[in-house]
Formats: C-alpha cells, sequence, structure tokens
C-alpha cells in the first residue's frame, strides 16, 4: 500500500468501482486523487432523524476528516428535507415522517456534535448544505424524470424493500423516492466522492447513476464498517442501548469504552482513533483502557480524559461517593414517593422497569456503594436521595440531585 494514502484505506470496507492499478481517474480514487487539479468534493449526507450521534455514526464523519486534512473539500449534507421522508435501509417497516420543526431541531444538535471532528475553521475546507435547498423546489415533471431512471424491479432488488415485499409488508411509494432524493443530492453538489455505511451502497450507487444521466462524472463509493455496540454482538443503536454518544459525560463514555470486548477492541482502534495497530500494548486491559482515554481525550480534551480514567478507578473500587466526574441526574422531574426501579429506568440506568426490576435481582445495582437487594424499594422525597450515586453494573452510574 501506499503509505503516503494509508489514511485512504484505513477502516475501509469497500471503494467501487475499484481498479487500483488503472491509471484512468474514473476507475481508480487513488488515481482521480493523484490527476485531480482541484480537491476533491467529498459528500456525506446526514439525515437528523433523532437527536444524539454515537460513536457509530461518526465513522463517516472521521474519513471525511481525514479528506479534509489531506486538502480536499468536505460537503456536508443535512438531509432536512430526505429525513421527512426516511431512509427504509435495514427497516422491517415504514418509519415515522417527522415535521420540519423536529428535523430543524435535530440537525442543530449533530452539528454541534460532529463539530468535535471536523475542520470547521480553514477556509474552504467545508461546506453545509441542506438538501432542501434544491429538493423543495423540484416539480412534478422534475420528479417524475426522476422516477424514470429506476425500475420497481431495481427499486425491489434493494435488500431492505425485497425483505419487505418478499414478507408481505407494506412500501409505501413515498419510500421509493428516498434512494433518488439521496442520490439527487450527488448531482446537486457535484461530488467526487460520497462517505458511507456499508449499509449504503446502494443509495450511493443510485447517486452514481444520476450523475451519469445529467451529464456528470460519476462519484467515487467510499464504505466504511458498521460498528459493532458495547455488548460486542449487534450494531451500535441506542434503542439498544449499547452505544456511546459524542455527547456523553466523559466517565460515562470512558467507563463504556474500557470494557469494550477483546474481539472488538482492533476494529474500535483502527476507526475511531489515529493510533498504528501495530504499536498497541500486549495486554488486553492496557488496550482497553489506552482506547477509552484516547476517544475520551479527543472528544473532551486530555484533563477530561485523565480525569475520568480516576473516577472509572475509584467506581471500580467501590468508592463511588468519591468520583467527582459522575454525570448527574435530576430527580425534579420524578413524583415522590417513587420506587427505585423507576428512576433507575428514568435516569437511562436501565431500558426500562422490568430491565431495572432484573437488574435489582441480579445484584447489579448499588446505592452509594450498597447493593440493592429490594426490587420494590421506594423512597418517600428527593431528600432521601439526593448527592448519592446510583450504579447498574460498573460501568452506568449517575449522581442523584434533588434539583
Amino acid at each position: 500500500m501506499n503509505q503516503s494514502l494509508a489514511w485512504l484505506h484505513r477502516g475501509v470496507s469497500e471503494i467501487f468501482p475499484n481498479q487500483p492499478e488503472s491509471q484512468d481517474p474514473n476507475e481508480s480514487l487513488v488515481a482521480r486523487l493523484h490527476l485531480a487539479d482541484r480537491p476533491l468534493r467529498v459528500k456525506l449526507g446526514i439525515d437528523p432523524t433523532g437527536a444524539d450521534i454515537h460513536l457509530g455514526h461518526s465513522i463517516p464523519v472521521r474519513k471525511m476528516r481525514a479528506f479534509q486534512d489531506a486538502g480536499h473539500t468536505a460537503v456536508l449534507i443535512i438531509g432536512d428535507f430526505t429525513a421527512q421522508i426516511g431512509d427504509p435501509t435495514g427497516k422491517s417497516e415504514v418509519r415515522r415522517q417527522l415535521t420540519a420543526e423536529d428535523v430543524q431541531r435535530n440537525a442543530q444538535t449533530y452539528l454541534d456534535q460532529v463539530r468535535s471532528i471536523l475542520d470547521f475553521d480553514t477556509p474552504g475546507r467545508l461546506e453545509i448544505r441542506y438538501n432542501s435547498e434544491w429538493l423543495s423546489k423540484l416539480n412534478l415533471a422534475k420528479i417524475q424524470e426522476l422516477l424514470t431512471t429506476m425500475t420497481v424491479g431495481q427499486m425491489l432488488a434493494k435488500e431492505g424493500f425485497n425483505d419487505r415485499y418478499e414478507k408481505g409488508n407494506p412500501i409505501y411509494l413515498h419510500e421509493f423516492l428516498y434512494p433518488l432524493m439521496q442520490g439527487y443530492d450527488s448531482v446537486a453538489v457535484q461530488s467526487d466522492v460520497e462517505l458511507g455505511g456499508t449499509d449504503q451502497k446502494f443509495n450511493i450507487a443510485v447517486g452514481r447513476d444520476l450523475q451519469r444521466y445529467f451529464g456528470q462524472v460519476p462519484q467515487f463509493g467510499l464504505l466504511m464498517p458498521i460498528l459493532l455496540g458495547t455488548d460486542g454482538t449487534q450494531k451500535m443503536s441506542k434503542s439498544l442501548n449499547n452505544y456511546v454518544g459524542l455527547a456523553e459525560e466523559p466517565l460515562s463514555m470512558y467507563s463504556k469504552l474500557e470494557k469494550i470486548p477483546d474481539s472488538l477492541i482492533e476494529e474500535y482502534f483502527e476507526l475511531l482513533t489515529p493510533l498504528a495497530l501495530d504499536e498497541l500494548p500486549e495486554n488486553p486491559r492496557d488496550r482497553q483502557k489506552l482506547l477509552a482515554t484516547t476517544v475520551v481525550a479527543h472528544q473532551h480534551g486530555e484533563e477530561a480524559a485523565r480525569e475520568a480514567r480516576r473516577a472509572a478507578e475509584t467506581l471500580v473500587q467501590g468508592d463511588a461517593t468519591q468520583a467527582e466526574a459522575v454525570p448527574e441526574f435530576s430527580l425534579a422531574g420524578v413524583e415522590f414517593p417513587a420506587k427505585l426501579f423507576y428512576i433507575l429506568n428514568l435516569s437511562g440506568l436501565c431500558a426500562s422497569s422490568s430491565d431495572a426490576r432484573r437488574q435489582i435481582k441480579g445484584g447489579a445495582v448499588r446505592l452509594d456503594g450498597d447493593r440493592i437487594a429490594d426490587e420494590n424499594l421506594s423512597f418517600a422525597s428527593a431528600s432521601d436521595l439526593n448527592h448519592k450515586v446510583l450504579q447498574v453494573g460498573k460501568k452506568k452510574f449517575v449522581r442523584l440531585v434533588q434539583s
């Protein structure tokens, strides 16, 4: 591998088309990088369908930063229009459609969170575009033209659509518009490279087809792996409670990352850090601590990472009350008297009240270091819990405060 382009290939699952020995800039991304007389335009589309970004979402954003550092232009597309349709990729049923207000609110939180990764300051290195800029202006004649570029058979070849069709689950016509709208984004910004997860290959390929249809040079697709979550088995997802959020408190982030399974540790280093994989510590525990410290430092700074590590070690030793960096949870919205399992659910330490009961029954819940055995334990007022640390297992905890 050309060492000067090691940044390009690190953590990449696939580049397409890819004929690495070719000197044709339409067949080889390396050739296009070498022969281009201008910075390439590197596209990443983000649909703001939620309020938070987790480490899995950050992987293509990090690759976009690598392109910026190599002198190219990052084109970050906020899918404020497409988010109201919803990407059907990987969904067994139609997505709930969001309002424009939902999308705008989510978009701002997304931008706030990626600011720690992307270069927002160097002139010419970042364009932030909203796809309503062009998609909201498409009239029926233009939409009809877009629809003529694909057949129903081609749409049903998309994995999610095919699965739903075979199972008899409804597929709505507006969902067919999503790949075309997302692909038209590439035409609108004249993308040279589009980044995405491996599940986005179909959508990126549609972008190539539409660019060709509209007389543009087709973009390259660069696909990144889908990050497995902290459970080591399923993809990172907030709904599965196996995620690490970019906006999480340093201690919470550190404590989750230092427990990453050994089987995933090298992939996490490759995708989430710049560290050389052949220089990692041999001891698995040292690797986990280095990973946690490196990622937290990138998001929150070196001092916050060191403090998170010290606090995590204090918690593991059982003296949770001395860990100053424990994130706080306000009890202001809790109606007392209240069961502890309800507070566990409301604070986010457990996925549901039934999960909280199971955790208590299994001996995983501590209050100020004391194990809780009564799954029906109740508290009369917030003052009974003020400044106490509620902990589930070794990596999830909050300090309870009255307001």
